[in-house]
């Protein structure tokens, strides 16, 4: 049977930090020697500047890199495309667009049928945030909303648990009040791997980072520390 396997991070990677942990891990969850990893930069509009990072990462690291604009698609044929990778990077920015921009394409459904293949999934912020059934989100100018993702984990995301001020209070009240159901948080630096749909393990690439079990408590929201796996 295939096993499927989604790795999400709160912060960190490429995207934030050079010659992080968390982009090895990322790559080793294929089990391939030199994998084809994908970067897909749909929540940022396909901007220059992530997908520059994520070449100049993966130039270090012993894969093979592409990267998938919808601004540029390579194909017609986006399906026959995400079957190629072994694996598909998500970065960060709006969650909000990034959902409706692959619903539009179809993207959605070729990455789930990829997933279903065996292709690791995975992502930053946005990439945390979208593959979970809600999300705690800044797409929209104000206060931080809640927003349905496409719901491959059951359960709600926060990325940037501790990187950003406003991210714990927010989902802690979500949650708290019903707004949200219980899910995951996680620090920058902390990365959460899911097999076939469940908890696998944590791991960390900085001493004081960690993700969180954030439930419905009977006083608010009750939040309990994973254990978690540091790299080296």
């Amino acid at each position: 049977m295939t096993t499927r396997q989604l790795v999400v991070q709160g912060g960190g990677g490429f995207l934030m930090e050079k010659g992080s942990a968390l982009d090895r891990h990322f790559l080793s969850v294929t089990g391939k020697p030199n994998p084809r990893v994908c970067f897909v930069g749909t929540a940022s509009g396909d901007a220059e500047s992530a997908r520059y990072k994520f070449y100049e990462a993966m130039a270090g690291l012993d894969c093979r890199a592409t990267h998938l604009s919808l601004i540029a698609p390579p194909t017609a044929d986006l399906a026959s495309f995400v079957f190629e990778q072994d694996a598909i990077y998500v970065g960060g920015g709006n969650t909000r667009t990034l959902l409706a921009v692959w619903r539009e394409w179809g993207l959605d459904t070729a990455l789930r049928a990829a997933y279903e293949r065996g292709v690791v999934m995975g992502g930053i912020s946005a990439g945390m945030i979208c593959w979970f059934e809600h999300g705690v989100t800044d797409s929209i100018p104000g206060a931080l909303t809640a927003l349905r993702g496409l719901g491959w984990i059951a359960g709600s995301a926060c990325p940037h648990y501790d990187g950003e001020a406003a991210r714990r209070p927010a989902y802690r009240r979500m949650v708290a009040d019903g707004t949200l159901p219980a899910g995951y948080a996680a620090d920058d630096g902390a990365a959460l791997h899911f097999v076939n749909e469940a908890l696998a393990e944590v791991v960390v690439s900085r001493p004081r980072a960690n993700a969180y079990r954030v439930e419905r408590g009977t006083d608010g929201a009750l939040e309990t520390p994973l254990p978690a796996r540091t790299l080296a």
